[in-house]
């Protein structure tokens, strides 16, 4: 059987297909992970990539979307850092109309059996479909997705079309990883648990060493942070000076010279395995990315979420309303709040709860057993 992934060109969206991707592989099927430019890092997991449409950039075709179609639904995403997401969602499918004949050919091409496809990339539907093939939706954390999928193929219903599809399609399977206690009433699709893949390798031997006073880990993601975020994280700093704990900056390629000397509690370490950092701290600190957030979760920990825009503020309210967690702006940041996120043992409880729901969850490899069903 060959399963062929495909997503958005970001690491949230593609390293969140590697686990399934990695199970089906160890089931013996043959799998590739298609994607356009800003796609590569997946490669890395030792997956087989395939390039779509050399030369066309996501964010890009967003703008220029939002600016010659709809001004009206760029202007929302701008406003509100693409947190409005029913205003992002069909500017992302223009984008995909855009590629749709070179993800056609790609999987003509390629030939899959099956194809399994991040929610923000329903052009992987529109070529399953051309194929007769199933296609298998893959959600990425809290967003409930019916109605943005909805959103996304009404606005390429004239790029199906052109491919001779109508009605629209809809996927033969979804699958979702959220705990099932974090959604409410809005369950749907195949439960699959989730599984952090972040870059493989050990910890650095200084992160690798217990710590002698509780460490927390902090990160900003992998998107580059505004203005904001970098507010975000000085503030962090500044409160974190104050705490008797350690604090770990896993913050990537991200230029921290601007923010001077840091306290002696607070280690700049640049990009690290996340979950496995996570196995030697007590708390996390992070933007609302749901593989982070849900990361913290699969580690038992609490979690201070600080959203900027995009789905961040909806991985907030998540762990917010579940306990696992605090969700805070910039403005509330100080020595208090820290203190409580390690101290608080209701938090700590809500969050281990969560992680034993987690792990109850099915995996990967029972998951692509099913998925070879379709």
């Amino acid at each position: 059987m060959r399963v062929l992934f495909a997503g958005v060109p970001g690491v949230g969206h593609l390293f969140p297909l590697v686990p399934l991707a990695r199970a089906m592989r160890g089931l013996g099927h043959e799998v590739a992970v298609a994607s356009m430019d800003g796609g590569e890092p997946v490669a890395a997991s030792g997956l087989p990539y395939l390039p779509i449409a050399p030369g066309v950039d996501w964010g890009r075709e967003i703008r220029e979307a939002g600016r010659t179609r709809r001004p009206d639904l760029l202007q929302r995403t701008i406003e509100t850092n693409s947190a409005d997401r029913e205003a992002f969602v069909p500017l992302a499918a223009h984008v995909n109309s855009a590629v749709a004949d070179a993800t056609v050919e790609l999987a003509a091409r390629w030939r899959p059996d099956l194809v399994v496809y991040d929610y923000q990339f329903p052009v992987a539907l529109l070529a399953a479909t051309v194929l007769g093939v199933p296609a298998v939706q893959h959600d990425l954390g809290f967003v409930r997705t019916p109605k943005l999928r909805a959103l996304m193929l009404a606005e390429m219903a004239d790029t199906f079309a052109r491919h001779g599809i109508d009605p629209l399609p809809e996927p033969a399977e979804v699958i979702d990883l959220a705990p099932p206690s974090m959604v409410g009433t809005e369950r749907y699709g195949c439960t699959m648990r989730p599984v952090a893949y972040n870059g493989d390798g050990p910890l650095p031997e200084p992160l690798a060493a217990p710590a002698g006073r509780p460490r927390v880990a902090v990160t900003l993601g992998t998107v580059p942070p505004k203005t904001d975020g970098l507010t975000r994280i000085e503030r962090v700093i500044a409160a974190a000076a104050e705490v008797d704990a350690e604090f770990v900056l896993a913050t990537g390629e991200l230029d921290l010279d601007t923010l001077g000397t840091l306290p002696g509690n607070v280690r700049a370490c640049g990009w690290v395995p996340w979950r496995g950092l996570l196995d030697t701290c007590a708390a996390a600190i992070h933007h609302g990315g749901s593989g982070t957030a849900l990361a913290a979760l699969d580690a038992g920990i609490p979690q201070l979420v600080l959203p900027d825009g995009s789905d961040r503020f909806i991985t907030a309210d998540a762990v917010r309303d579940r306990g696992a967690g605090l969700a805070a702006g910039a403005e509330e940041i100080g020595p208090a709040l820290l203190d409580r996120l390690l101290t608080d043992d209701a938090l700590t409880r809500a969050a281990r709860e969560v992680g034993a729901e987690i792990a109850a969850m099915p995996g990967p490899e029972a998951v692509a057993e099913r998925l070879t069903g379709l």
